[in-house]
């Protein structure tokens, strides 16, 4: 049923050497962003500083993640019926594994802004876990591409197609399922795929229209007064959960729905991304429990706020995109605009912290490099054919972008 389309052998060499976990998650090793050790080049192009060039067939917005020799992305054919898990190597861009995971008769309609593969994979050492939404949820075999295990009955109706990306901690696979019809959110044993936790929604949103009820952030993990809790934006609310058993320990309220972007968090506060109508950034203090809306809310900032891209949190600043362009920076203790600057462009992917710079990515494959300061500066503008809609990965000292078209490795070209 499930079609081994290719597994080159030569990986295996490859995978013998490198076990470097380097960018497991979409938004990297610590989930936000942040590759501030690595070296990356401040330009390129299609001819410049370009290692390697490889076409991706079908249709995904899923983020590249790199370990062991590796970059893993999902793709679909453009109707939704054939799914796959491609990857590739990372030293050559070649192409080692191709399979269909999972293949449906009739696929829900989704927006015309999003794929059928747009939630990034997960990795750690020898599994990779494969998530298409309602569509179906895998655990491979990093070495064999093989099936370990799989579940096609985490369903919901996501109106627009699926977005939310899974979340590893400990022994669980954590995922978000919140369409217009079930909010909950769950946990599987990463081991068997068996379920081990289920926790609805604790806010009500029968009174809402469907369209209202569902969202598509993944969720982060913030350690507090030595617990870990799992912190997951849906509609109307944001919860805190215990992740070993999925126990709702803290909400605030807000109004919004449709979230994509991830939250961000300095350990002491939490910032949120409430989505549509308007979409405002809500700064929350992490401890207490119960109802926390009235005593921990800091601030909510709401002009310019992404309704798709999450933001970057660097030295008590908070940097983001809107949608249409709009880069701010704000004070993280007040929720003051620091500045405010059109950097153009239309923006769905999130933007990266590296080599003591922001890069912001655009869905016309440009990229503008800026300065983390007080002062707006930018620093190059660099551009790719087709366009960005998936956020880049980084390893070592190198960016692995993932066009509409294709998958690039970017890195400075060496002197002779």
């Amino acid at each position: 049923m499930l079609l081994l389309e290719l597994l080159a052998p030569v990986a295996l060499a490859t995978l013998a050497s490198t076990h470097e976990l380097a960018w497991p998650d979409y938004r990297g090793p610590t989930r936000d962003g942040h590759a501030a050790a690595a070296r990356l080049p401040l330009e390129w192009s299609e001819k410049k500083n370009v290692r390697w060039k490889s076409e991706i067939t079908g249709v995904g917005w899923s983020s590249p993640i790199v370990g062991e020799g590796r970059i893993w992305i999902t793709t679909a054919t453009e109707d939704g019926k054939l799914m796959k898990i491609l990857g590739l190597d990372l030293e050559t861009g070649a192409l080692l594994v191709q399979r269909v995971l999972f293949e449906n008769e009739k696929p829900e309609e989704k927006n015309a802004l999003n794929s059928y593969a747009s939630p990034s994979c997960v990795l750690e050492r020898g599994r990779v876990y494969v998530h298409f939404g309602t569509y179906g949820t895998a655990c491979l075999d990093t070495q064999s591409g093989e099936t370990i295990w799989e579940r096609r009955d985490i369903n919901c109706d996501h109106m627009e197609g699926p977005g939310s990306s899974p979340v590893l901690w400990n022994s669980l696979l954590i995922m978000n399922v919140d369409g217009g019809d079930v909010q909950y959110v769950t946990a599987l044993d990463k081991k068997t795929g068996e379920t081990r936790w289920k926790t609805d929604r604790t806010v009500k949103l029968d009174h809402l229209p469907a369209d209202l009820r569902k969202a598509y952030s993944t969720p982060i993990l913030i350690d507090v007064d030595g617990k870990p809790r799992l912190f997951s934006s849906g509609a109307e609310a944001t919860v805190a959960y215990d992740p070993e058993n999925g126990e709702p320990l803290w909400t605030v309220r807000h109004a919004g729905f449709s979230m994509s972007s991830r939250p961000v968090t300095d350990g002491e506060v939490v910032f949120l991304n409430t989505g549509f109508f308007k979409a405002g950034l809500v700064a929350v203090r992490i401890e207490g429990e119960g109802d926390v809306t009235d005593e921990n809310v800091l601030w909510n900032f709401t002009r310019g706020v992404p309704l798709i891209p999450s933001p970057l949190l660097i030295d008590g600043r908070i940097y983001f995109t809107s949608n249409g362009g709009i880069a701010t920076c704000l004070d993280t203790k007040t929720g003051e605009s620091v500045w405010k600057e059109r950097i153009g462009g239309e923006h769905c992917a999130s933007p990266i912290y590296a080599s003591g710079r922001i890069y912001f990515f655009d869905r016309e494959g440009r990229t503008v490099v800026i300065a983390p300061d007080d002062d707006y500066r930018v620093l190059a503008t660099n551009e790719l054919d087709h366009g960005f809609m998936a956020s880049p990965a980084v390893v070592q000292d190198a960016l692995i972008l993932r066009t509409k078209k294709h998958l690039y490795r970017i890195e400075q070209e060496r002197s002779e």
